[in-house]
């Protein structure tokens, strides 16, 4: 019996909702600075670039992320002037204390330092050229760990 593939997906209001990729966008004021900076420090690389945009990919992020230059025309009147404020970047990392050194060494500066929540999330952030901020973080805190956790 033939089984419709979309039947497993979830309805939102009666309508199926079928997602094939994603990606975060930012509105940026140098589409390029912020480009090479995810390239250099972070290992995406470029998939679509024009004028004002750029598409960047890693194969094991699962999403793109893209830069907009802010004012593009071809974004909605209301949006062309909104920048990326108050968006973070998280990336769960393996080896947070390797990417510290690695990113201090490469002269990158740390925003926020390493530092314990209670739940767990170790994180510390950095940020882009543009003053997006990227923040790298892992699981392995002391809360994370202890047993009934």
């Amino acid at each position: 019996m033939y089984k419709d593939p979309l039947s497993s997906l979830p309805h939102f209001g009666g309508v199926s909702v079928q997602i094939t990729d994603s990606a975060v966008s930012l509105n940026v004021d140098d589409v390029t600075a912020s480009g090479a900076f995810l390239v250099e420090h972070f290992g995406f690389h470029e998939e679509l670039a024009a004028d004002g945009f750029v598409s960047l990919a890693r194969g094991d992020v699962g999403m793109n992320i893209v830069f907009l230059r802010a004012g593009l025309a071809t974004l909605p009147v209301d949006q062309r002037d909104v920048r990326a404020g108050g968006v973070i970047l998280a990336f769960v990392v393996g080896d947070l204390e390797g990417e510290l050194a690695r990113l201090k060494a490469a002269g990158v500066a740390v925003t926020m330092p390493l530092t314990e929540e209670p739940w767990g999330e170790r994180a510390f952030q950095v940020r882009d050229p543009n003053g997006v901020i990227i923040e790298l973080l892992d699981w392995n805190g002391t809360a994370a760990t202890e047993p009934g956790a």
